[in-house]
């Protein structure tokens, strides 16, 4: 027995794996060991995480003999199916997937906004929020704290890493592609751009490369996308606003990292764009950065590879004096995936008894 909580890392070579491995070689060090997990075609390789070199085992029953934390960062379907078997085995899992999220005994928790409800967890799982909900709701939560949101209007600018490695990949072939062209006129007029892409959209509706694309997820009931209706339904579940009306639209933009949202929030009362900021400046996790007279607003060329939320453009309504309008940015592979599902891990690593060695229940 050790005296700290042995740590499951499932996905550890994907794109949020490694982004998470990277993340927990610079935090604060809670954790005995470090397992590795990935499908057994990965098993074998050695991966650094705290400085050291760390063997890959295969997902399988065994590989959660001793854990005491399961952080999941596969999709939705390998989720369903492993993350039960790791609360059998004792493990209290972290799962990043969306397989769980508005299950009602599955707490849906961001750290600095909802951060008790990570000690209720029936099911023996706490469940990551997508990442445009996270790139946006740090920032929301503590106005919303202080205002009482009562209706949110949001349209996203989604980085093509949210599709994973295939859409990194298909944005810089399409780029290569677009660059290719002799004369350099495309993008002024028809269908030019798609002439040369040709079919190799990858996993987009349409050319990413010189184009915006307004749609990400899949298709559901009066054409709304799933990743729309993740937005409203994840704010409503981590705020505790159940009824809250929500608009989204979710766009995908030619930038690799970082989504960006643009925010219509309106709250109970009269709001001051003074008081917002006050908020804004101090709220754990976020970083205000608003200045448009001296060109000084968040971008995700600048956001990426940060950890915080990101807030410019802080304006009130021009009709509405309860209302506020910002623009957001947030690294959706950090605080949008890996870094909150390492800060939900640490909430239950301060939970563990090292003197009996029990974990968590």
């Amino acid at each position: 027995m050790t005296g700290r909580p042995t740590l499951a890392v499932v996905g550890a070579t994907g794109a949020v794996g490694s982004v998470m491995l990277t993340i927990l070689s610079q935090r604060a060090d809670v954790w005995g060991e470090i397992r590795l997990v990935a499908s057994p075609r990965s098993a074998g390789r050695k991966l650094a995480v705290r400085g050291e070199e760390v063997e890959v085992v295969a997902l399988s029953e065994e590989a959660f003999d001793g854990v005491d934390v399961a952080m999941f960062d596969v999709p939705d379907e390998v989720a369903a199916r492993w993350a039960p078997v790791a609360v059998a085995k004792g493990a209290v899992v972290v799962d990043n997937s969306g397989a769980f999220r508005m299950d009602p005994d599955v707490p849906l928790v961001v750290p600095e906004v909802n951060p008790h409800a990570a000690r209720v967890r029936p099911r023996g799982i706490i469940s990551n929020p997508n990442c445009t909900t996270l790139s946006m709701i740090v920032a929301l939560g503590a106005l919303h704290a202080e205002f009482g949101l009562r209706e949110l209007v949001v349209s996203s600018y989604q980085a093509v890493s949210g599709a994973g490695r295939e859409g990194v990949e298909t944005l810089r072939r399409q780029l290569e592609q677009v660059v290719g062209v002799v004369g350099g006129n495309l993008g002024t007029t028809p269908g030019d751009v798609r002439r040369v892409v040709g079919d190799d959209v990858g996993p987009f509706a349409a050319p990413i490369a010189l184009n915006v694309v307004p749609w990400a997820g899949s298709l559901t009931e009066d054409g709304w996308s799933s990743e729309e209706r993740k937005v409203r339904d994840e704010s409503r579940k981590i705020l505790g606003l159940p009824k809250l009306p929500v608009a989204v639209t979710c766009v995908r933009v030619p930038v690799v990292t970082t989504h960006s949202l643009t925010v219509h929030a309106r709250f109970q009362d009269e709001v001051t764009v003074r008081g917002a900021r006050e908020i804004l400046a101090t709220a754990p996790g976020v970083v205000l950065f608003d200045d448009p007279a001296a060109g000084e607003f968040p971008t995700p060329a600048d956001v990426v590879g940060t950890d915080p939320t990101w807030v410019g453009r802080v304006r009130r309504a021009l009709d509405d004096p309860t209302a506020l309008e910002l623009f957001v940015c947030g690294d959706n592979l950090r605080k949008g995936a890996a870094l909150n599902t390492a800060q939900l891990a640490e909430l239950v690593a301060a939970e563990w008894t090292p003197r009996s060695g029990s974990r968590p229940e």
